[in-house]
This record gives structure tokens, C-alpha cells and sequence, in this order.
């Protein structure tokens, strides 16, 4: 009988919304299969104002959701997204398609699902009830999270697509599994944020994943990364802005819940076609490149004798003597892409020493970039 009542419930809700795209809800309904009356139950318990909310994310949940996610989870998640938003400062300024895609959400990617918005409002709430806009309060969120949960990068992490609670439970993560968890913790306060990556890099050196914030318009920022308290700015941004909007490998993509037809490329789960994405490369390739014109990107990667990455002193001299540039190369606390970089004039020759240990290279600079391997003994 109980669920019989909720089955009319929700027809009702059908009918009295009157959409044109009520085979959407009835498509998702039916894939739910045996969870059908979790699904309905959350439908007609969601409060008025939250219902449509609620519908929008049954219609484009991914089928094993569909299947799994029981009312209570999906009625606390909408419940706690909306009590964030209303108490923050920017409540009234953003659009609810914003809301619906980039706040609504439980999950990012393929990653586990977990209940992490109760626990992440109470603990990251006060850091940002001061900010007076979403970009603020990303900004001290990305500086203050980490730290706090004790999680930092590390390609010794156990998988790629590591939920927020995995991450914390093993302090290390992937630029992936960093990304999900400050998209979580933005959120959980209100402030819509969604995870954006790219399968390859236009120069082959490997994929990234970071994060966009709703402030008026989408904004970047790389997890665990920041950089006080602006936006757009990152390691990755010559990169991102070499990228090819019409490659699929070397484009860049933001995840959207809604299912639109173009699916997110997870390099880690290239089956998995679950998860859908907007192209976003033209707002990238628009940023103008940090390497000034008729100059080339020299790329210095220092590893140990078991192949680690290591921070040491490096010089950069001209063909004359001329010390060009004298600094650290990165290790591998620092994401597997990003290493010390240099802006030479192309054309030149320069020799690069790795001052301890005298070890050096002679390189003829003729490429817009190199990305050079050096072995600390």
C-alpha cells in the first residue's frame, strides 16, 4: 500500500509540473528498477522548493545510482545543499541551473558515494561564513582544507578516483582525487564548483585535473594548489592554453550532471561512459601564454637512482657564462606534470647544471618547449 501511495505521489508530481520532458524522469524511474520506490519516496518528501531540484538530479543520475542511492541519502544531500547556499552571502546571485549542476550534486566523477556534506559543512562552514562571495570563499577553502584533513598529492595514492573520505582516510591523492574533494568542500558551503580536466596535454606530457568556481562567470583554480586568495591562475595555465578544442585527447572538459551526450574521458575508467562534460578549451586557449613571445618553455624534471623526483639547486646558464636563472626543481610533493619551468630565448643554447652534484646538459633551445630529464647521482 505505502508504496503504491508512492507511486501516485510522484505521478502527481509528473502531472502537475507538466513538462515536455516527463520521459526523462519516467526513463530514469524505470532504470531504477527494484529502487523505484527509493526514488519516488524522495521525490514526494522533497519540499516544495526543492523539487525541482530534486527531479533534476534523478533525471540525469547515472544508472548504478539510479539503482543504489536510497531516498534518505538523496532528501539530506538536497536538504544540506540548499541550507548552505541560503546562508551564504551570494545566495540570490546565482542562476538555478548553477544551483542544479554544480551545487545539487552528490557526486563529480565515478568516485565512491559518500555522505560528505553534513560533515564537511560543520567543519568548513566557519572558515567562509565572513566571505561575501563564492570565489572568496573558495580561495580560503582551497588554503585552509588540506591542511586540515592532512591530504596532500601523491602518486603513491591508491587510485586515481578516490572519493573524499578515501583521500582523508589515506592522507595522499591524485590531482583527481584532490580536485573531487575541494569541489565537495565548496559545496558543502554553497559555493557551486565542478571538476575540469583534460585527457592529454597538447605536448603529451600527461593528463590534469582541476576546478572551476561559479563567481558571476567560471573561474579556475588548481586543488591543493592555491594561490592566495585570486583565481585563475595555476601552473598548468601555458598548457591549458595550447590545448585543441576539437582533439578529444588534448581538449578540455568541465563535468556537467546533465546528461548532454558528450561524456567526460576518464583516462582512469575509459569504459566508463557514465559521466558527461561541456567543452570548455576556447575559454583556456584564450588566456594568454605566461612564455613571452620569440621565447621557448624549458621543463626541468630531477630524479634519484630509483627514479623519484627531487628538489635541488639548478642554474641555467647562457652560451656566453651569462647566469640566466638559478632556483629549486620540484618534487614529488608537487603534482606529476608540473615541474620547473623557464622561459630561454628561442634560439639559444643554454647549459643546465644541477648545482650539488655538477651534473649538467647542453641544449640548443629550437622548440616552443622541452621538457628536460636529468638524474641526480
Amino acid at each position: 500500500m505505502y508504496r503504491r501511495l508512492l507511486s501516485m505521489l510522484a505521478g502527481l508530481l509528473l502531472c502537475g509540473a507538466g513538462r515536455a520532458d516527463d520521459g526523462l524522469l519516467q526513463t530514469a524511474l524505470q532504470t531504477a528498477s527494484g529502487n523505484r520506490a527509493q526514488l519516488e519516496r524522495a521525490l514526494a518528501d522533497a519540499p516544495q522548493d526543492q523539487q525541482a531540484g530534486m527531479r533534476f538530479l534523478i533525471e540525469n543520475m547515472p544508472p548504478g545510482d539510479l539503482q543504489t542511492l536510497s531516498a534518505d541519502f538523496l532528501l539530506e544531500n538536497s536538504r544540506l545543499a540548499w541550507q548552505a547556499l541560503r546562508e551564504s552571502a551570494w545566495a540570490d546571485r546565482v542562476p538555478q541551473e548553477i544551483v542544479f549542476d554544480s551545487l545539487l550534486p552528490y557526486a563529480n566523477i565515478n568516485e565512491r558515494r559518500d555522505a560528505w556534506r553534513k560533515d564537511f559543512f560543520e567543519r568548513f562552514r566557519p572558515m567562509v561564513k565572513e566571505a561575501k562571495t563564492p570565489g572568496e570563499a573558495a580561495a580560503i577553502l582551497n588554503q585552509q582544507v588540506f591542511p586540515l584533513l592532512k591530504v596532500k598529492y601523491s602518486t603513491q595514492r591508491k587510485k586515481a578516483d578516490q572519493s573524499p573520505l578515501e583521500s582523508m582516510e589515506s592522507g595522499l591523492a591524485s590531482c583527481t582525487g584532490l580536485s573531487v574533494l575541494l569541489v565537495d568542500a565548496c559545496r558543502a558551503v554553497g559555493v557551486p564548483a565542478r571538476l575540469v580536466g583534460t585527457p592529454l596535454w597538447s605536448d603529451n606530457s600527461g593528463n590534469h585535473t582541476w576546478v572551476e568556481i561559479w563567481d558571476n562567470g567560471w573561474h579556475f583554480t588548481g586543488a591543493c594548489e592555491p594561490t592566495g586568495n585570486a583565481l585563475d591562475q595555476g601552473w598548468f595555465i601555458d598548457r591549458a592554453s595550447k590545448a585543441i578544442r576539437d582533439d578529444r585527447r588534448h581538449a578540455i572538459y568541465a563535468v556537467t550532471f546533465r546528461r548532454n551526450g558528450q561524456n567526460f574521458p576518464m583516462v582512469w575508467a575509459r569504459d566508463n561512459s557514465d559521466v558527461f562534460a561541456v567543452n570548455v578549451t576556447d575559454r583556456y586557449t584564450a588566456i594568454t601564454s605566461p612564455i613571452p613571445e620569440k621565447h621557448s618553455a624549458i621543463r626541468i624534471r630531477v630524479t634519484d637512482k630509483n627514479g623519484a623526483r627531487v628538489a635541488v639547486a639548478v642554474k641555467i646558464q647562457g652560451a656566453d657564462g651569462t647566469e640566466l636563472y638559478s632556483g629549486r626543481s620540484k618534487d614529488d610533493r608537487f603534482d606529476s606534470n608540473d615541474h620547473l619551468t623557464v622561459a630561454v630565448p628561442t634560439g639559444s643554447t643554454i647549459t643546465v647544471t644541477l648545482t650539488d652534484s655538477q651534473v649538467s646538459e647542453k641544449l640548443e633551445v629550437r622548440d616552443s618547449e622541452h621538457l628536460l630529464n636529468l638524474r641526480q647521482p
